[in-house]
């Protein structure tokens, strides 16, 4: 065996080993969980580390009778996919003219929205805000606080850049209108970093359970994390009925991300690399009507 061979056999070998740690690391928790969801609440107290014996999907149908998932499961839909399209849209009509430098100080602008991305989220007086503008304890309130957030921002800076300006002047000059350019020609070349941010949002969204807590008092409103929450003071010893409602909760998000995959690493990649640098401004835009 040559040596070139034996060191491609020993850094296989090494990679394996990686791989199977990390897979370990992330998946076993989870297969856990989905094994103890297949239990009976006295299987479980008899032999909480083994595998079921008796497989049974009971849990799964209390669980979300119980958690009444119907309809915290419409309203998880409506908390993470209008805020998500939203904040998509308003992202990109906000990074298109930054990043064309059609604006005096577009670098300032630019350094001002990433940097306002690392502030911590005001929750007390974004709660007093709420109260005082009546946007408090209600389904459109709460979609509009959730909606004007503006992420992807740095990204779609970066993304937005890599289209040549030539396509912009001969826009302008075959009289395409700008929401039309910016929907028909932008939007389409910018799908993997949409469709990461995409994932990001739904996620994010979807996850949300601090905001639901505070904005939310009136129970038909709750999304599905604030059911879930609500499993652990009353079915806390039932722990195959909080695994069932755990994986309930968390199929919708696998099936996004099965769905978008696919353009996950080439948007984070695109994006990371093609928003590193600034803004050029420019002297003399054509600007699109």
């Amino acid at each position: 065996m040559s040596l070139r061979l034996r060191e491609m056999t020993r850094t296989g070998g090494l990679q394996l080993v990686c791989l199977v740690i990390s897979v370990g690391f992330f998946a076993l928790p989870l297969v856990y969980l989905a094994l103890q969801a297949f239990k009976t609440n006295n299987e479980f107290l008899n032999d909480p580390t083994g595998l079921p014996h008796s497989w049974t999907f009971s849990n799964f149908s209390d669980a979300w009778s119980q958690g009444d998932f119907s309809n915290e499961m419409v309203n998880s839909l409506l908390y993470a996919v209008i805020p998500d399209i939203i904040t998509l849209i308003l992202g990109v009509f906000l990074a298109f003219p930054i990043s064309r430098g059609w604006f005096k100080h577009s670098n300032l602008l630019y350094g001002f929205f990433v940097f306002s991305g690392f502030l911590p989220a005001g929750l007390i007086p974004l709660f007093i805000e709420a109260q005082k503008i009546g946007t408090y304890n209600s389904r459109i309130g709460y979609l509009i606080m959730t909606s004007l957030t503006g992420a992807g921002f740095f990204f779609f800076v970066g993304y937005i850049k890599t289209i040549p300006r030539e396509m912009d002047e001969a826009a302008a000059l075959d009289g395409c209108g700008y929401i039309r350019y910016i929907f028909t020609m932008v939007v389409p070349q910018m799908k993997p970093a949409l469709a990461t941010f995409g994932i990001f949002g739904f996620v994010a969204g979807w996850n949300n359970l601090i905001l639901p807590l505070v904005m939310l008092n009136d129970q038909s409103l709750w999304p599905v994390t604030r059911g879930l929450f609500s499993f652990f003071g009353q079915y806390s010893s039932q722990w195959p009925l909080v695994a069932a409602a755990t994986i309930i909760v968390a199929l919708p998000i696998l099936a996004v991300f099965a769905l978008l995959q696919r353009n996950l690493v080439e948007g984070v990649a695109g994006g990371a690399a093609a928003g590193s640098g600034g803004v050029a401004v420019t002297q003399n835009p054509e600007k699109i009507s």
